[in-house]
């Protein structure tokens, strides 16, 4: 049994994307910024988080957790609180290039193997009310860094050095060699 312990509806769809039967498990994990904490130390310790959680709710499950984060100028953009945030950030991000990271972590068997993946991705030179519109397709509140690889968000980025699927949420060919390491496969 396989368990994606997230709620993430894009984490969900790239499983469901190469054919992998699984459960969704939502773990209860305070997701907060320790201080000193270095983003991709963040990223690892969160994944690592959801996936211990979801191994003890499914204890002879693979269980697979992320957490996916963007960073620009040593700030973490997390999901915005609202319009405001959102148009910060997306200001902020605008003509620049930013990092995306993603913590993976995969539990199984009373192991749990961690990484982090890290991705650039250079934003074109947006206009206000370029900023305004994409706000107004409500895309961009429940992502971190306010905009969606996968979606109407493509329209503003210029390029992607990386993996693109760490920029949705979930780097497959990194999963898949983890569960490899573990035992497991994706295929």
């Amino acid at each position: 049994m396989i368990v994606l312990a997230s709620g993430s509806p894009r984490r969900k769809s790239l499983l469901e994307s190469i054919g992998l039967d699984f459960t969704v498990y939502i773990p209860d994990v305070d997701e907060s910024h320790e201080p000193e904490e270095a983003p991709s130390e963040l990223c690892r310790r969160l994944s690592r988080l959801k996936a211990e959680a979801g191994a003890v709710a499914y204890p002879d499950a693979i269980v697979i957790a992320a957490d996916t984060i963007v960073v620009i100028d040593g700030e973490i953009l997390g999901k915005p609180s609202g319009r405001e945030d959102a148009a910060r950030m997306l200001r902020k991000l605008s003509g620049r290039e930013h990092e995306v990271i993603t913590g993976v972590s995969v539990a199984y068997d009373g192991r749990v193997v961690t990484e982090d993946i890290h991705t650039l991705v250079k934003f074109r030179e947006l206009s206000e009310s370029e900023i305004s519109a994409y706000l107004e397709t409500g895309e961009p509140y429940d992502k971190a860094g306010a905009y969606a690889v996968q979606g109407k968000g493509a329209l503003l980025i210029e390029g992607i050095n990386g993996d693109y699927y760490n920029v949705v949420g979930l780097p497959l060919c990194t999963l898949g060699r983890m569960l490899e390491t573990l035992g497991g496969r994706l295929t």
